[in-house]
Order: C-alpha cells, then sequence, then structure tokens
C-alpha cells in the first residue's frame, strides 16, 4: 500500500493501482483518458393523458422502429427507446438526448413519457402491446423475441425503464497502456483483457451504483400484481422499501430468480464467449413446457435458457459493434471487445432526460477506476458474495449500519463507498486537466450523499410522495406532465437536431422497405440461419 498526498487529502492506495497512475502521468496524464466515447440509451414508455400505458401504435412521424438509429423501441409499442450517438463531453451526450425528447413531443400529441423506472399504473397484461417492427424476418424475430420474454418472466418486468451508459477510452490510451503494462499482447487482446477486466470490478461495485442513483424505492401497488413482494404499504396506492434504492434492480425487477441458474464467466472473452453461447443451445423444462410454437404460430425462439444472448441480464455488458444479422457473441470473436454497457442505472425522475451531466461524470470515472485498478479472476464465493451485496443493497442500501461482503468479511457500506471515492479522486483530477472541471465536483457530490443518505435520490423520492400525499402513479402523472410542457416550450429554433431527427425518421422507413423486399428465405429458414 502507498500513502500518497493529491492536494487535498492523503489516500491510501494499492500499490498496482498507484504505479499505473504515475505511469499513466508520466505518459502524458490526462490527454490519455479524457475525451472517451460515451453513449446513452433511455427507455420510457408512452402512456395516455390517463396515466395508463398508450395503446397507440409507434408513430409514423418517429420513422421505423427498425432501422431509426435514434428513435426506437424495447419490449412494447409504448416503451420508447432513445439513443445517443457516440459522444466525447456529458454535455453533448445531454444535449442530443434533450433534442431526441423535444422532437418525440412534437410527435406524440397529448400522450406523456413516463419519468421513471418503475412502470405507471397497470391493469392487466392486456394492457400492453408487443413492439412490432414490421413484415420482415428480422422484425418477426424482434417480436417473437419479446413474445417469449413476456411467456417467460411476464410482460410486466418488461416495461420496467432503465439507463444504459455506453463507454470506450480513447484510442491513444491503449498504446501508452500496453507500455505500461509491459505486456506482448495484441491491441485487441489486451482490450479485451483490460474490458473484462473493468466488467468485474463493476460486477463487484455495482452496489455503490444503486445506492448513489437508485431512484425506485417506490412502486404501484398495481405492479405487484398480489405477488409476494415483503414491502410497507406508503398509502393506498403504493408500496414501497423503507431503506430501498432500487427496486428495479432487485429481486422483484431485473434481478429475477429466473436467471439465477446461469453462470456466465468474465474471467476470460473466451469463457464469456462459451458460457453465452452454451445457453442458447441448453434447453430449459420450463420454457420447453410453454412450447415455441402453437398452432404454427411462434410463441418463443427456442426453449432454451436464453433465446438469444442479449436476454442474458447482467448490470454491464462488453460488447462490440456488430454488423447487420450478425450475433453479439461472433461480433465478440471477430474484433474482441470494444466497450462496455453499463445497465445499472435508473431513470432520475429530476432530471428530465433522466440523467444529469453530473452524473455522467462520475460514472466515466468510476469506469476508468474499475479499469486501472487490478481485477482478479472471479470464483464460486465472491459470485455469492457479490450478488448479496447487491441484492442487499437494492432493497436497504440506506439502512443505517448496513454491512456488505468484502473479501470474506463484513464491512459498512459507507465506509467502503468513502474508500472508493477517496481512490477515485486521482483519477476525477486527471479528467478535469483534460476535459475542464465538473468531475471533482461529481465525486465530492456522491461523497456528500455517501455521508447523508438523505440526499440519495431513493431517499429524496420518498420525501416527495410524502410531501404530496398522493398515491406513486399520480405523483408520476404530474411530473410527466410538467417535463412535456419544459421540453414543449423550449421551442423548436432551440432543438439543433431537429433536421437530423425528421431525415432520419424518413429514411428509416426506406431502410425498412428495403429490407422487406430483400428477404430471400422464410422465417423458419431465417432463424435456422441466424443460430447456425
Amino acid at each position: 500500500m502507498v500513502l500518497i498526498s493529491t492536494g487535498r487529502k492523503n489516500i491510501i492506495l494499492s500499490s498496482q493501482f498507484e504505479k499505473r497512475l504515475q505511469a499513466l502521468r508520466t505518459s502524458g496524464g490526462a490527454r490519455l483518458i479524457a475525451g472517451g466515447q460515451r453513449g446513452i440509451e433511455k427507455e420510457s414508455l408512452r402512456i395516455e393523458p390517463s396515466g395508463l400505458v398508450a395503446q397507440t401504435g409507434h408513430q409514423r412521424a418517429l420513422g421505423s422502429a427498425l432501422t431509426n438509429r435514434y428513435i426506437t423501441t424495447d419490449y412494447s409499442e409504448a416503451l420508447l427507446e432513445f439513443v445517443t450517438p457516440p459522444e466525447k463531453s456529458a454535455w453533448a451526450a445531454t444535449q442530443f438526448l434533450c433534442d431526441i425528447h423535444q422532437y418525440i413531443y412534437q410527435a406524440i400529441g397529448d400522450e406523456l413519457l413516463w419519468p421513471f423506472s418503475m412502470p405507471c399504473r397497470l391493469h392487466s397484461e392486456d394492457d400492453i402491446p408487443l413492439a412490432r417492427y414490421g413484415t420482415s424476418n428480422i422484425a418477426q424475430m424482434k417480436t417473437i423475441y419479446r413474445s417469449g420474454l413476456g411467456y417467460r418472466y411476464g410482460k410486466y418486468m418488461q416495461v420496467i425503464s432503465g439507463i444504459h451508459f455506453n463507454y470506450s477510452v480513447p484510442e491513444i490510451f491503449w498504446s501508452a497502456w500496453s507500455g505500461i503494462e509491459k505486456t506482448d499482447k495484441t491491441e485487441e487482446q489486451l482490450r479485451s483483457d483490460s474490458y473484462l477486466g473493468l466488467v468485474r470490478n463493476v460486477h463487484r461495485l455495482d452496489w455503490l451504483l444503486l445506492y448513489l442513483f437508485g431512484a425506485s424505492p417506490a412502486v404501484c401497488k398495481s405492479f405487484l400484481a398480489g405477488q409476494e413482494n415483503n414491502l410497507s404499504e406508503f398509502d393506498s396506492g403504493t408500496c414501497y422499501g423503507e431503506w430501498a434504492t432500487s427496486l428495479r434492480m432487485s429481486d422483484l425487477g431485473y434481478q429475477n430468480s429466473n436467471q439465477s441458474v446461469l453462470t456466465v464467466s468474465t474471467n476470460s472473452l473466451e469463457e464469456y464467449v462459451r458460457d453465452l453461447s452454451a445457453a442458447i443451445r441448453t434447453p430449459n423444462p420450463d420454457y420447453v413446457e410453454i412450447g415455441v410454437k402453437n398452432n404454427g404460430k411462434y410463441l418463443q425462439l427456442n426453449s432454451n435458457q436464453l433465446q438469444i444472448e442479449n436476454e442474458y441480464y447482467s448490470t454491464i455488458r462488453p460488447k462490440r459493434v456488430a454488423r447487420s444479422g450478425e450475433r453479439p457473441t461472433t461480433a465478440l470473436r471477430r474484433g474482441g471487445v470494444e466497450y462496455v454497457e453499463l445497465r445499472a442505472l435508473d431513470l432520475s425522475p429530476f432530471d428530465p432526460v433522466g440523467i444529469g451531466q453530473q452524473q455522467q461524470k462520475f460514472l466515466e470515472a468510476f469506469l476508468l477506476y474499475c479499469l486501472l485498478i487490478d481485477s482478479p479472476p472471479i470464483d464460486g464465493n465472491e459470485q455469492q458474495a457479490m450478488r448479496a451485496n447487491h441484492l442487499a443493497v437494492a432493497r436497504e442500501g440506506r439502512k443505517p449500519g448496513l454491512q456488505l461482503r468484502r473479501a470474506g468479511t463484513e464491512t459498512g457500506l459507507q465506509e467502503w463507498a468513502s474508500g472508493i471515492c477517496n481512490q477515485m479522486q486521482p483519477v476525477c483530477e486527471m479528467l478535469d486537466e483534460g476535459e475542464g472541471d465538473g468531475y471533482l465536483d461529481s465525486l465530492q457530490a456522491q461523497q456528500a450523499a455517501i455521508d447523508d443518505p438523505g440526499l440519495t435520490p431513493s431517499a429524496r423520492l420518498l420525501v416527495d410522495l410524502r410531501d404530496v400525499d398522493i398515491p406513486f402513479a399520480d405523483y408520476g402523472l404530474g411530473v410527466a406532465r410538467d417535463y412535456r410542457d419544459y421540453f414543449l416550450g423550449l421551442g423548436e429554433e432551440f432543438n439543433q437536431h431537429h433536421e437530423l431527427f425528421e431525415t432520419e425518421s424518413n429514411e428509416s422507413l426506406q431502410r425498412q422497405q428495403q429490407i422487406e423486399s430483400q428477404d430471400d428465405v422464410d422465417l423458419d429458414a431465417y432463424l435456422r440461419r441466424y443460430y447456425a
């Protein structure tokens, strides 16, 4: 261990981490890590003015959900997904996301965008329309896949919304990193191994993101549909966890038991690809019972543990941009890991676009920190401890004195979280040197929330619910109306990308027609070819 002074406080770092930091400074410092690419994918339900899921189809003014690069749908026709291109600053990503919201609100009439991760008031699964993408084979495959998700996990879980934060370090980083690590690996091998080390460390520490940015401590009672949940009644229409941070990321949301039998190793790219590939070939008895077809109509793509690789839910994924028709694992085999996709983030109801610049800057510094620190392989015992920590913080992260499992012993959440923030300080200082400012400020804001759990989004949301004294569903509807008024009040002249979105919408419809005209085999043959 090494004690260093950063000019603000003394910080204890591991000797390996300190050596890497010093070597980065010597090799160029901020120039090597500043300006990494980040992109945001945000999901958001379209809702009726009454607060229920919209029953209308995807508006033609938004283009083709199959081929539009910026505006698409996820599980449901009503579950919009906004996608920014890779950007080099938090400001640029936020501006693009803001412009998408403004453009969408101009297209959806009196409908609203639900501003929370946990869904609006639900009457039944019949009120959640499946996403449709056209008549082509790839379009039908996408809809069948979503049908399978509904049969496997229930439709309610599929209308939970989240934020995905995609990130890659600057290209200039890798040649310097090769010298720092004194490795003879190819750049492709070095990238993949380094990103997988980052992924493992995020798995170890993702509980911190749930604590700091979890914003789903309460749910509408309709979402629970009578299932056992161990939640308390907040009011006649709302249930909540007293100390919960992210019910979305708890066993009530994506961290369900249906995939608990799956083990997908991130100890190497070979193991990751091997385990995911095995899962899409291995039958699951429960899914076999559902059946693949009924009277000639597909219910799901197959009856295996996973229909496709993307069905495997993980808080972070190693990724490479796939070619048309290429499976994710095939893309990884072809060129290695290109970037990471962080998936552990709730929508922030305190920001009109669901994520703020300050949060983005912390995430960038956090991912760099996870890249730079040691990342040994994960064994079975650590896997269990990681899952236990994740669920404990999702359900009870703000509980006074909460203890987490760390290296075979228990440690307090606040102590561990403060230690991570202390070690992130030199990374934030380097980023501030290269980007301008904001990284240390973001770190200090998160440290304040560690010191005072009342500053976390989950705590603030519960305070707001108590103040307004109305059910969660009604409160969310009010926030949605406020944000609609905000975006429509900006004025089209302030939308820097309006013409881009309009052009993309029109051209995406043409691309969909072209795809539909080029199919040369029937759906069954197309699926056989895809899995081959």
